[in-house]
């Protein structure tokens, strides 16, 4: 491995790199990690990475669509309106007699017997002696699914790109398809730094202790979002520790997250750690509040995200940057996980300031509430906060009703 950070060009950092210009990077090397065909029963929340294409008609046969009789138009053409009852066709059991001057008895999504082309509703009908009578005013509905009115047999029924949802599936089981062909879902591992870090219920131990907050919620992120956590590791403030936990991590995963030691001071070491293993870094620093420090970079083919140690600025780091990546490896494309909308705000904003700002909000009747006392190291107010509020820098105050850019936390 080589010994020291590799780069072709300078490494952009907080003072000229945009929230924008930091997301084209990040979006310029993230394509689909590839595919594997799986059974479907373990393909939910996939995302298809081929068609799913009908093996046969559906229905495979004109089909009754009521429970009821089928008749010939053709028996009644002269009036008749008695006919005699020559037997009963069910799903999966078909009539195979002759329907020809009779009636056939069916149920719903039973083949109807050949030549037969219309369905009388049984609640249309009245029995005497082994005959069914059939209203003088049949019902302009002919009640009856046409063969592969459905789908047809070689059709496409559902494209790729498209998340195996419980509706999808439905529709992929309908078309006969054991296997389906997905994309790959990203395997990400967590590494916290921090001498502090300790796991919760164990921080009362001593003064200096803090419990990781993040290493549990980023890998309940990853799952939300489509990725495949691989386990996380908390290191002391060291940089031999960080890149023996780094190595033993990138064996086994698409994506290394580093929570914390993403800033400048003399125990700031996520990037040092790297360096070692070849690390090439990206971008380090954008201009943005919170999550300045956030950075990006490759150590090999596997991607490497940088975020604070302040668990507010983390998060919101995560959702901006990690949840686009997932989205982007797994198939669904980078603007899958950025789905920005226009929502009326419920107070006044204020003015923008020096840097691009991701406020913490929440849903409410009246629209959009932006959160009091934003505050990086917050975590009490990650409990309230379901959406983050995208301002601008220097953006000017805004009265309630007026409209900012929310995405959902």
């Amino acid at each position: 491995m080589p010994l020291e950070e590799k780069s072709s060009a300078p490494v952009p950092c907080a003072a000229d790199l945009s929230f924008d210009a930091a997301q084209a990077l990040l979006a310029a090397g993230a394509v689909p990690l590839g595919t594997e065909r799986v059974p479907l029963r373990k393909a939910g929340r996939r995302v298809l990475a081929e068609p799913v294409v009908a093996a046969f008609d559906s229905p495979r046969r004109d089909t009754a669509a009521m429970d009821g009789v089928a008749v010939r138009e053709a028996d009644l053409a002269d009036g008749t309106r008695r006919l005699a009852v020559a037997g009963a066709a069910y799903p999966g059991a078909p009539f195979t007699g002759t329907a020809e001057g009779a009636a056939v008895r069916v149920t719903t999504g039973a083949a109807l017997p050949a030549g037969t082309d219309r369905v009388v509703p049984v609640e249309l009908l009245a029995q005497a002696d082994g005959c069914v009578l059939l209203p003088e005013r049949l019902p302009d509905k002919r009640h009856v699914r046409p063969r592969a009115s459905d789908f047809a047999a070689g059709a496409p029924v559902l494209a790729a790109g498209r998340i195996l949802d419980p509706r999808a599936l439905v529709v992929a089981a309908a078309a006969d398809a054991a296997e389906v062909v997905v994309w790959r879902r990203p395997r990400v591992h967590v590494i916290a730094s921090g001498d502090e870090l300790v796991p919760p219920g164990q921080a009362g131990a001593g003064d200096g202790l803090l419990p990781d907050s993040l290493s549990e919620a980023l890998q309940l992120l990853v799952r939300q979002w489509g990725g495949q956590p691989g386990g996380a590791t908390r290191v002391p403030d060291d940089a031999g520790a960080i890149t023996a936990a780094a190595q033993a991590a990138l064996a086994d995963c698409d994506i290394l997250v580093m929570a914390g030691g993403a800033s400048r001071g003399e125990r700031d070491l996520a990037r040092a750690g790297l360096k070692p293993m070849g690390l090439e870094t990206d971008f380090a620093g954008v201009a943005m509040k919170p999550g300045k420090p956030v950075w990006h970079g490759r150590v090999g083919a596997k991607q490497v995200l940088g975020l604070p140690g302040n668990p507010t600025a983390a998060m919101t780091v995560a959702r901006l940057f990690l949840v686009p990546l997932l989205t982007a490896l797994e198939g669904r494309g980078f603007a899958a996980g950025l789905d920005w909308q226009p929502m009326p705000l419920a107070a006044g904003a204020e003015a923008g300031g020096s840097r691009e700002a991701f406020l913490c909000a929440a849903r409410t009747s009246g629209g959009v509430t932006i959160l009091d006392r934003q505050s990086a190291a917050s975590q009490a107010m990650l409990g309230l906060a379901d959406l983050l509020v995208r301002r601008p820098a220097g953006a000017p105050a805004l009265a309630a009703g007026e409209r900012v850019e929310a995405l959902r936390f």
